[in-house]
């Protein structure tokens, strides 16, 4: 039995929603995220060459924290404009994998910064550097500052998948920012040097951790996994629950990108005639009960789909 992908009125379900969109990406989180990318990234770069000037690796570490997370956004900025240009010849799905392959690149940067951070500490281990101590403090202390104003901002917009991200990688500035202070204020105190390159360590940690975490959903996205936190085998039953439905057939779901899901399969019905009433209770249930809005549905009639060639278990009967 050979799938076609049709529009509603030529027989088959098949809505779209190119955006990156639904509930998940709205104009009102947009400007919150943007505003938060730009502080950020410009406060990244000062503690980067305030981190130059006073030798510290913690502060350097923390602004390359700063820097990968600033990215991390500014991709995720960049992908929903792209995910909002239309669908051509070439790219039928549109552009909205941009995103994917945006946080693969962000991941491979996370990884290099890392890198970069623990072989320099490792070499100032047996070489320790005199290190500013006042200079990082005040800059780790202005750090601080920022990243509260910023995740109180975030806290108070609408709470939507990117900004909860985003307030996650602030949080672990925030984290960042306190490891360089410990620095700055332990090198004040006893003249400890070995404190910032093993401080600088705990940041490079936490930026391994959100790298290694963006990986995983990365290529779980481009193995076409079922997106996280929907169960495939639930949304089989809830369709096949529909009135007029019989049985499920060759459910697929996948995501296009981490707000954009999509879902494909074979609808069996006891009369064709009925599939203009079904398909809209099957697109509103999707949509509503499981954030679903890309579908492509293709009704069967009993004696065709009794014809399927298909797995042992391949389908979900009402």
């Amino acid at each position: 039995m050979g799938h076609t992908h049709d529009h509603a009125h030529d027989g088959h379900g098949h809505s779209h929603d190119h955006g990156l969109g639904g509930h998940h990406h709205h104009g009102g989180s947009g400007r919150v995220l943007v505003f938060s990318l730009c502080l950020t990234l410009a406060f990244a770069f000062v503690e980067g060459i305030g981190g130059w000037w006073a030798d510290s690796l913690a502060l350097m570490s923390d602004a390359g924290h700063m820097f990968t997370d600033s990215s991390s956004l500014a991709i995720g900025a960049l992908a929903a404009w792209m995910a909002k240009r239309p669908a051509s010849e070439m790219h039928s799905f549109g552009l909205q994998r941009a995103e994917v392959l945006g946080a693969l690149i962000n991941a491979g940067l996370m990884i290099v910064v890392v890198v970069a951070i623990a072989v320099s500490a490792i070499e100032r281990f047996s070489d320790p550097r005199e290190v500013a101590g006042a200079p990082v403090m005040i800059i780790a202390g202005i750090g601080l500052v920022m990243n509260i104003v910023v995740a109180a901002i975030l806290m108070r917009g609408e709470q939507t998948m990117n900004v909860r991200g985003a307030l996650i990688h602030v949080i672990g500035d925030l984290l960042g920012s306190v490891a360089a202070l410990a620095a700055g204020l332990v090198i004040i105190l006893t003249g400890w040097m070995p404190i910032d390159p093993l401080l600088s360590l705990l940041v490079s940690a936490l930026i391994l951790v959100s790298a290694v975490r963006l990986l995983r959903d990365v290529v779980h996205v481009l193995m076409e996994g079922v997106p996280r936190g929907v169960d495939a085998v639930d949304v089989g039953q809830a369709l096949a629950a529909v009135d007029g439905v019989q049985a499920i057939h060759d459910l697929h779901i996948w995501s296009l990108s981490s707000s954009q899901r999509a879902l494909a399969a074979h609808v069996e019905i006891a009369r064709l005639s009925d599939w203009q009433r079904i398909l809209p209770k099957l697109q509103q249930l999707l949509a509503e009960r499981f954030s679903i809005t890309h579908t492509t549905l293709q009704p069967e009639d009993r004696a065709t789909a009794q014809d399927c060639l298909c797995e042992a278990d391949c389908g979900i009967a009402s």
